[in-house]
């Protein structure tokens, strides 16, 4: 047993009989003619503006996102959305912290204090005992109106049954009832009665004449119709506009096909003639006077200026080097004269970055007081100090 649903055959295509008569082959290479040279000028219209459409597509995306679309996302990340939140941030603070706050600080106290708890102490202290009362006293006068209102519906319901519905009940029985049987007998014999015997013996068989005739005459006209109008355009339709519809489809696909080919010869004959007239020529002119003169300028003239260039930036940095040195000698100068000490080995002017240890003099570690341990969190001592090295006592 096979528990798998196997897919069903697909049905077999009918094939739709294509006539080969006199009038087909008489037809069709004529019609094939015609509307090849009608499409070939459409076709060629057809591609040209497709390549154009598609070029002038590219060109105008790539103007659209330089000029339109880089822009606008420039200005919506680095304006707008800034502007925005600064504009929200502003709106936040002016408009909707005052209300915050009014309705936090001012409002809420107000009500609750003014409004809310005198209610709560008038609901609890005077309306509930004051609902209790009237509760009680509405039930006991409730109990007492009931009573009277059972006893005085009983005496009037008596009352409106002994003088109202009695005689009324007794005139519908004996009076109301066979007048109107009566005037009902009355009414289906003047107009009931005459109506049916009219429908049953003169209209209904008027219309089952009337209804035998029309069928006998639309069969008729049926009849002539289908023998006269339709099956001529059936036949008109089958044995002319058929053949003649699909050798005219079969020939504009035909020539479609042909003049996209004719189209492509063409197009490749024109690129041919494009490279060979202008493509080519300008490529000759690019590698045999171009380049050549590209190598002379930058061979020439602009490797001696890039050349000079470089000499006058190390130069240039070399003059710079040395006014920084001499301006740092005179520094140390200035500090051996205002404190003295030693005189430090520094590098000369000019020399090379690294021929001395340290390029700046080492400033005083900061101490505690009576201490002479350095406190890594002190602030160091300043550079220039006129105590010299003596220090204050611990106090």
């Amino acid at each position: 047993m096979d528990f798998e649903k196997q897919p069903q055959p697909p049905a077999p295509r009918r094939e739709v009989p294509q006539a080969e008569g006199c009038l087909t082959a008489v037809i069709r290479i004529p019609v094939r003619i015609i509307v090849l040279v009608l499409v070939v000028p459409v076709r060629m219209v057809w591609d040209l503006l497709a390549v154009c459409g598609k070029a002038a597509g590219r060109a105008l995306g790539v103007v659209l996102r330089v000029l339109v679309v880089t822009p606008l996302a420039w200005l919506y990340r680095k304006v707008l959305v800034p502007v925005a939140k600064v504009l929200g941030y502003v709106a936040h603070a002016v408009l909707v912290m005052p209300w915050v706050l009014l309705w936090r600080y001012v409002v809420v106290p107000l009500v609750r204090y003014g409004i809310v708890v005198p209610a709560v102490w008038l609901y609890r202290q005077v309306l509930t005992p004051l609902g209790h009362g009237l509760a009680r006293l509405g039930r006991t006068a409730g109990y007492a109106v009931a009573a009277a209102a059972r006893a005085l519906g009983t005496a009037v319901a008596w009352v409106v049954r002994m003088l109202v519905v009695a005689p009324l009940v007794w005139l519908y029985a004996y009076v109301l009832t066979p007048v109107g049987r009566g005037l009902a007998w009355v009414g289906r014999a003047l107009f009931v009665w005459p109506w049916v015997a009219l429908w049953r013996f003169v209209l209904a068989p008027l219309g089952r004449g009337v209804a035998w005739l029309a069928t006998g005459l639309g069969r008729g006209l049926a009849w002539c119709l289908v023998t006269f109008l339709v099956t001529p355009a059936a036949w008109v339709w089958r044995a002319v506009l058929v053949p003649v519809g699909r050798e005219v489809g079969d020939a504009c696909g035909h020539a479609w096909r042909v003049a996209g080919y004719i189209s492509r010869a063409v197009g490749r004959a024109l690129k041919w003639l494009a490279w060979n007239l202008v493509g080519r020529p300008v490529r000759l002119l690019w590698l045999g006077v171009c380049v050549p003169v590209g190598h002379w300028v930058r061979d020439t003239l602009w490797a001696p200026v890039k050349r000079a260039g470089l000499e006058a930036g190390r130069a240039a940095r070399g003059a710079l080097r040395a006014a920084r040195e001499t301006v740092r000698q005179a520094r140390r100068d200035a500090w051996r004269a205002l404190v003295g000490g030693p005189a430090d080995t520094w590098p000369a002017a000019g020399a090379p970055t690294g021929a001395a240890e340290a390029v700046e003099p080492v400033r005083t570690p900061a101490r505690t007081l009576g201490s002479k341990t350095t406190v890594p969190s002190a602030a160091p001592a300043s550079e220039i100090s006129l105590l010299g090295k003596s220090t204050a006592g611990q106090g």
